[in-house]
């Protein structure tokens, strides 16, 4: 299925004639009558009755043009917010953010700063903190939301940590430590670890061995990846057990228990931003995420 599915049913739904639809849409009525049954044909289902008079919506028809408005709105609200990242405009503070990891922190800091300064319009972009670190460098992110401090101070970025989460061990339900209630992190040492890739989660790879060796053993790591879920779907399939921190808990797995370690290990969450930028809006906006993230401790 392609947006253009959508599009093409959204429009003969609205005007309930393939004829105007398809004048409207500047195509050949024939093409979006095939285009149609396609979609019907990939959803299983029949989204609009015809006659030679007329054309009407069934039930499933009414339901799906709901969610298909709502995926087009999203679609063309994606790429205007990427044509505003790639233009670096600055009329707005442009933050990225990592949304499996500061999807408590992030709302709170933004309906504060929206009541102290109504008229600045904030850009938000769901990328990873690699993705971010290289927005901050060519100037289109004003500040990130990017985890760990080391690979922040590395590239001279300006950056406070401002929260601190518990760590989990996300193990396969079949793991023989699954079932307790609390996880030794020395118990991890005879398994493998799904790590995070550097180019995604720069400073992860580095972090796990730091944390691992205060208990006397470096992790064996089998794979490292990209995304938070697809950790916990290597998880699930048990080629090993993963350290996160514990909002990744949300991205639940039937396969996949999280357990806390003991000792405890924390994860820092820090913000960071380029020491050059001059927006007053951005230093604003910093003392608010440390004013909040210092409630949250």
């Amino acid at each position: 299925m392609e947006l253009r599915h959508l599009r093409y049913f959204v429009g003969v739904a609205e005007a309930l004639s393939f004829t105007r639809a398809a004048e409207k849409l500047h195509t050949a009525q024939p093409s979006l009558s095939r285009q149609i049954k396609d979609l019907e044909h990939e959803l299983g289902v029949r989204l609009l009755n015809r006659t030679k008079r007329h054309v009407t919506l069934t039930d499933e028809g009414r339901s799906f043009l709901v969610d298909a408005k709502r995926v087009l709105a999203l679609a063309a609200e994606t790429v205007e917010s990427v044509r505003r990242l790639s233009c670096g405009e600055t009329r707005a503070l442009n933050v990225g953010y990592v949304s499996n990891l500061f999807y408590d922190l992030l709302p709170k800091t933004l309906a504060s700063f929206h009541q102290s300064f109504p008229t600045v319009s904030v850009n938000l972009f769901d990328l990873s903190c690699g993705e971010q670190f290289r927005a901050l460098e060519d100037g289109k992110l004003d500040l990130g939301f990017v985890g760990l401090h080391e690979p922040i101070a590395r590239r001279g970025l300006e950056f406070r940590a401002v929260v601190s989460y518990k760590t989990v061990a996300a193990l396969p339900k079949g793991n023989p430590l699954a079932g307790k209630a609390t996880v030794e992190l020395k118990a991890l040492a005879s398994g493998f670890f799904i790590g995070m890739s550097e180019a995604s989660y720069p400073g992860y790879r580095d972090w796990l061995t730091k944390t691992c060796r205060r208990v006397a053993f470096t992790p064996r790591v089998l794979q490292d990846v990209d995304l938070e879920r697809t950790m916990i779907h290597a998880v699930a399939a048990g080629l090993g057990v993963a350290l996160v921190p514990e909002q990744l808990k949300k991205l639940e797995h039937e396969n996949v228990v999280f357990r806390p370690l003991h000792p405890t290990v924390a994860t820092e969450g820090c913000v960071a931003w380029r020491s050059a930028n001059p927006s007053a809006a951005l230093q604003a906006y910093v003392h608010i995420v440390e004013q909040v993230g210092r409630s949250m401790r």
